[in-house]
This record gives structure tokens, sequence and C-alpha cells, in this order.
């Protein structure tokens, strides 16, 4: 009797001490990339990339936000969107707030692989350092909704695909050769934080953010003996209109100071949040919204009222 509890105490110490190593680690990690301004790449890091930067799905939201912010930091900037109305007009702001040159390509990512050979043109002569994937689409709108309650379901699969998952493959294989014939760049792709975990009622976005997230972390493996740093970042709420312009507060940032911090982390670390109060709500979220809560009928439900009783609130 003795000698078996002797192992399960063993047993027990050893849990106990792997789970303290855990949370020494993440606290450590986190410390590192958020809170140590001086181990910080800087702007003449992330310059000496490449003059230019390429942010899809730029007029708007944490797109605009990154362009302007790598602007602020001294690189030129392609805008790649779908308006000409509103990519103009933010070439125009950033020339007039940052001095810096710009370029702007008209692209519809939901169009799928007929747009490619425009965009590759039209970024075949620069020097190109940085690319953000950031352009993406939910189908859900203000209200979550059932697989097959939006709107011409066929389509909207389609769309968001070719959006959300295509748009990441084709503008990286566009660019990377370029960067690993220089032995240098910095690929960022946004994801979010919907990519941790499966989430009724928006499945189909989740599982989009899902693949970003696993495509972006295995191709930093891959290439890191080229040079060449590639960060996934998954996000929560940002004020944005994808986020139904959600108020900022402690939990919602603006989407110019969540630019701001997660560029910060570039080259840090390959797999972030993106700002403290983001990474501090992924490590609460398994305490209050367990994967299991949200697959039982009660969970789910609870997950569309919320959700649909906060956008209604912001309308």
């Amino acid at each position: 009797m003795e000698s078996r509890w002797d192992v399960l105490s063993a047993l027990g110490a050893v849990t106990c001490v792997w789970l303290l190593l855990q949370a020494v680690w993440a606290v450590a990690r986190g410390v590192y990339v958020y809170l140590l301004p001086q181990v910080r790449r800087g702007a003449p890091w992330l310059r000496a990339q490449g003059a230019w930067a390429v942010v899809t799905g730029a007029t708007g939201g944490i797109g605009k936000a990154y362009a302007h912010e790598l602007a602020r930091r001294g690189l030129n900037v392609v805008l790649i969107s779908r308006s000409l109305s509103k990519l103009e007009q933010e070439a125009k702001e950033i020339e007039r707030l940052h001095g810096r040159q710009t370029r702007v390509i008209q692209a519809d990512f939901t169009r799928g692989m007929e747009i490619y050979a425009d965009i590759e043109a039209g970024l075949q002569d620069l020097d190109i350092g940085v690319l953000v994937n950031n352009v993406g689409m939910v189908y859900a709108g203000r209200k979550l909704k059932r697989l097959l309650e939006c709107k011409d379901p066929g389509q909207s699969m389609t769309d968001l695909v070719n959006c959300n998952i295509m748009s990441v493959l084709q503008m990286t294989r566009i660019i990377l050769p370029r960067m690993v014939t220089r032995r240098r760049g910095v690929i960022i792709n946004l994801s979010s934080v919907a990519s941790l975990r499966s989430i009724p009622f928006l499945n189909m976005y989740a599982a989009s953010k899902a693949f970003v997230r696993s495509f972006s972390n295995a191709l930093a493996t891959e290439y890191r003996p080229y040079g060449i740093t590639v960060q996934n970042v998954s996000p929560a709420f940002v004020s944005t209109n994808m986020a139904n312009n959600l108020p900022p507060g402690p939990l919602v940032m603006r989407s110019e100071d969540f630019a701001r911090d997660a560029l910060d982390t570039v080259g840090l670390s390959s797999d972030v949040s993106g700002c403290l109060s983001h990474a501090l709500q992924v490590c609460t979220m398994p305490f209050l919204m367990p994967q299991w809560l949200l697959h039982t009928q009660w969970g789910s439900q609870l997950l569309m009222q919320s959700f649909n009783k906060l956008n209604e609130e912001n309308m």
C-alpha cells in the first residue's frame, strides 16, 4: 500500500512541477514579448528588410492601421483592396501624414485565382521587405448564424475560402521567393483568437483562421534558415467594421493601438496575440469558456445570445 502511495505522490509532484514550469514559461514569454521595450527590433531593423511593405485589406480596420504604422516607421506602402476610391484616399493620407511613397492595386480577393496575375505584375519592380496578409471576411454579420442560414451558402463559402485562405497562400507564393533570394523579409499573417477553438455559429471563419495559424507556424520553421521572419497574429476583439465597431475599452483595442503593439512583437515571437490585453484574454479563455461548454446546447445558445445582444447594444 505504501509503495502505491509513493508512486502516486511522485506522479503528483511531477505534475505540479510541470504545471508550475508552464506557468513560469507563460509569464516569462509574456514579459519578453510585450513588456520589454529594449528587446524590440525597432524601425531601422524593419526598414532593413526592404523599402516597401504590402498590406492586403488596407482601406479599413487592422489593415489600414498596419499600413499607417508601417509608413510611420519609414516604409513605403502598397495598398491592396477592393475599393479604388478608398485606396486612393488612404494613399494620399499616408503620403500627407508620413511622407512615404504609396502604390495602390485594386483587387477583390473573393474572386479567386484570376486576380493574382495583375497583383504580381503590380509588385514586379519593388523591393518588398514586409507582407501583411490581413484581408478577411466573416459571413455572420451582426448576428451569429448557422452555416446554411447565410445568404447563398454556396457562394458565401467560396468567397470566404478565397478571401481568408487563398489570399494568404497566393500572396505568400508571389512575394516569398524574392525574400528567399535576398535572405531577408517579414511576413505577417492575421489570424484570430477564433483560430484557437472551434466555434459554433462562426464555424467557417474560425476554421479558416485556424488554417492561417497552422500554415504560418509551419512556414516560420521552414524559412527561418533563409532569414525570413513569419509571424502569426491572433487578435481578440479590435474595434473594426468586422467586429461591428465595438467601442474600445479594456478588452477591445483600437485598431491603431493594436497595430502599433503588434508590430513591436515582430521578430520576438512567431505566434502572438498582438498585444498584452489579448494575450491575457487567451490565457483566461479555457476557464471562462471551455471548449466542452461551447459544444453543449446551453453553451452555444449562451454564446449566440451574448454576441447578438452585444451587437444590438452597439448598433
